[in-house]
């Protein structure tokens, strides 16, 4: 697969709620940060302002706009940037699936959108490779995102079989429209993005993703991009914030933590099919990039499993 496919596979889209927002006079709302929570909103009528945490300059949102806000970053949607915000927690009660919640008796925006939450240990890490922001303007752009929003709300609402497996495929249907055509635009702020944006990047990017388990040189990395050796670790570097081999090494961690938590493979075999000689080699780096060993890992996966299913 591609790069980007390949990350959204390890994002595993659930416990999805879909409603509407509609606002009225002046007022302010502060949304909470959220690391495993992906939003996609639609904008039917009126207009506002969006502005996300890290983001310089506020963004204008008007009738037709669409936006996803894939970061999980704290947020704000306000009709005047300088109006003092509340929780919104506070403002209203929850929506229910397919429903409108209002706010000063509405009229003067209507909102709506869909939220989902991802699950996996490095869903977090996963979303920070995501764009703050991803706004769409364009008139047949903002359509096949406006539909998969309906769908979705349709879907929820009306509780008909197959409704979740459906919900789940646009959830992921959205997100892939969304950042396909952010990364079309081709301006990108430091991250993941930026280097798959950049033609020569991406193709290093793509030789990663294709043979993981390669033991990737920087210069054969380099000849990938097209590049000379120095020019490509300085470019992959501005453009990521990262070099070229730590990011090999963490994408590499990211897949093991995928065969930890989905397949009953050893060690023996996991190192091995990414690229490490030995278990004590990958064991290092993955403690290094995951934060503890790879069996703590699995202890800890195992225990959030079962956690989740006596709460059910």
């Amino acid at each position: 697969m591609d790069p980007l496919s390949d990350v959204l596979s390890l994002l595993k889209t659930r416990s999805y709620v879909s409603s509407g927002f509609s606002a009225g006079g002046a007022w302010s709302l502060h949304f909470a940060i959220h690391n495993d929570v992906i939003k996609c909103y639609a904008v039917e009528a009126g207009g506002c302002w969006l502005v996300v945490e890290g983001v310089a300059e506020p963004t204008k949102l008007e009738a037709g706009d669409c936006f996803v806000l894939p970061s999980g970053r704290p947020f704000r949607l306000t009709s005047d940037v300088t109006l003092a915000s509340m929780d919104a927690k506070s403002a209203f009660p929850p929506a229910s699936l397919g429903g409108t919640v209002t706010l000063n008796g509405g009229g003067d925006l209507l909102l709506v959108g869909s939220r989902f939450t991802v699950a996996g240990h490095h869903a977090g890490m996963l979303l920070k490779m995501m764009p703050a922001i991803v706004h769409i303007r364009k008139d047949a752009d903002q359509a096949a995102l406006r539909w998969s929003v309906s769908r979705m709300r349709e879907e929820l609402r009306d509780g008909r079989p197959g409704g979740s497996l459906i919900a789940q495929q646009l959830a992921h249907m959205m997100l892939v429209q969304a950042l396909r055509l952010h990364l079309a635009e081709g301006t990108h702020e430091m991250g993941w993005f930026a280097a798959l944006a950049d033609n020569r990047l991406s193709a290093a990017l793509l030789a990663i993703h294709t043979d993981p388990a390669r033991r990737w040189t920087l210069q054969e990395l380099a000849t990938q991009a097209g590049m000379s050796r120095s020019v490509f670790a300085q470019r992959f570097r501005e453009a990521t914030g990262e070099t070229a081999m730590d990011y090999l090494t963490r994408w590499r961690m990211l897949l093991a933590g995928e065969q930890l938590e989905q397949s009953s493979r050893p060690l023996s075999m996991i190192a091995p099919s990414l690229g490490y000689e030995s278990e004590s080699a990958f064991t290092n780096a993955f403690k290094r990039v995951m934060g503890c060993p790879p069996r703590d890992f699995l202890r800890t996966q195992r225990q959030s499993r079962l956690e989740s299913r006596e709460i059910r």
